[in-house]
């Protein structure tokens, strides 16, 4: 059992923890509680750590894991801890790896791309958003915040390990492929002259996410091929970018889901 704040694994923990430089450069990242780590594909999780306290409850099913935990003492655990109430169980994780081909496999893909998003829950949000509404994958540009961030982990409830996702340098040569491999852009914008329910979402399709504060970078705004508008009732001069995202991806999803009810429906009656 580790008992020391002072031992090499816990100062290692915290740089994880704190630092992104520390996270790249090894390669990993932490995810804590009990249902993030149990969501962990296993080929990913490279340690595992637990409080005496959880271990102690926790004996049987600890056992059942390939990773033997490394037990700190609870206040020990509670130093390395990026929650103010830890549930006493953190993994250190191989970071994933994505192209671009994993989003454009599927038939018609669906993709968000996001530029300059700058906050942990947002991104977190967007990612667990985006499995549930059927998402190909997540492009972003570097400039983003770190998906890797732990508060971010936190929030996206074990999509991390669901949703393909890439960082680019270069965020207009990423949407430049896109579009050559016939993905419609659709830049969510103030100036849009279309409400974003105006159009056809039912083939390739990517929706470009801006800045929380200052919205699209002029420049990707223009790579779009149309902006669109979410038309809002009150004095609201804009939508929180998670939700902005939300609505878009769904209304992606209802539509599909409405054209592949038809074609099953035309399938049945020709069996008849």
């Amino acid at each position: 059992m580790i008992t020391s704040t002072s031992n090499q694994k816990i100062k290692e923990l915290l740089q994880f923890r704190k630092k992104s430089k520390a996270r790249n450069q090894e390669r990993v990242f932490i995810a804590e509680g009990s249902r993030m780590v149990g969501e962990t594909p296993r080929d990913v999780l490279l340690k595992l750590y637990v409080s005496e306290t959880y271990y102690n409850r926790h004996k049987e099913e600890l056992q059942k894991m390939q990773k033997q935990p490394e037990i700190l003492a609870d206040p020990v655990f509670a130093y390395v801890s990026d929650t103010k109430s830890p549930q006493g169980i953190l993994a250190v994780i191989r970071q994933l790896n994505y192209r671009l081909e994993d989003m454009l496999g599927k038939q018609n893909p669906h993709i968000l791309i996001l530029d300059n998003l700058q906050d942990p829950g947002n991104l977190g949000t967007i990612f667990r958003t985006a499995e549930a509404a059927g998402v190909s994958g997540i492009l972003m540009g570097r400039d983003c915040v770190d998906i890797y961030n732990p508060k971010t982990i936190r929030s996206t409830m074990g999509a991390i390990y669901r949703m393909p996702f890439l960082y680019m340098d270069d965020l207009q040569k990423g949407i430049r492929i896109l579009q050559e491999k016939g993905v419609r852009i659709y830049a969510a914008h103030l100036e849009g002259k279309r409400f974003y329910d105006e159009e056809d979402y039912r083939r390739g399709t990517a929706f470009l996410i801006g800045n929380e504060g200052n919205g699209l970078n002029p420049e990707i705004a223009r790579c779009a091929d149309a902006w669109v508008c979410i038309p809002m009732a009150g004095q609201a001069e804009s939508l929180n970018a998670a939700m902005a995202a939300g609505i878009l991806m769904f209304e992606a999803s209802r539509q599909r889901r409405q054209r592949s009810s038809k074609l099953h429906d035309n399938e049945c009656r020709k069996g008849k």
